[in-house]
């Protein structure tokens, strides 16, 4: 199935909480790859990851259910989506 491009927006995703980044990193990553959305990530610690986000608004949606349900060893508090104007290279995921 061929994407329609013109319905993707670029979201910068902020994820609060008890995050262990060695293991909640690579999941992210898997799943945003099965959603074929184009990933970036501009901060990571174990309180914060802020993750720029290519694709349309429902797989961007899908990604924020996912990762507030995420791995059993992370507890994320709060999820909050603003409009980015990050540059993607032309891979479709990147870490």
């Amino acid at each position: 199935m061929v994407q329609d491009k013109t319905d993707e927006i670029q979201q910068r995703m902020t994820i609060l909480g008890e995050l262990d980044i060695a293991s909640f990193l690579p999941w992210i990553h898997r799943h945003a790859a099965k959603l074929g959305l184009g990933q970036t990530v501009a901060h990571a610690d174990d309180a914060r990851i802020e993750l720029d986000l290519r694709g349309p608004e429902a797989l961007i949606d899908m990604m924020e259910i996912g990762c507030l349900l995420g791995p059993i060893d992370v507890w994320v508090e709060t999820i909050a989506r603003a409009p980015c104007n990050a540059q993607f290279p032309n891979a479709k995921t990147t870490v």
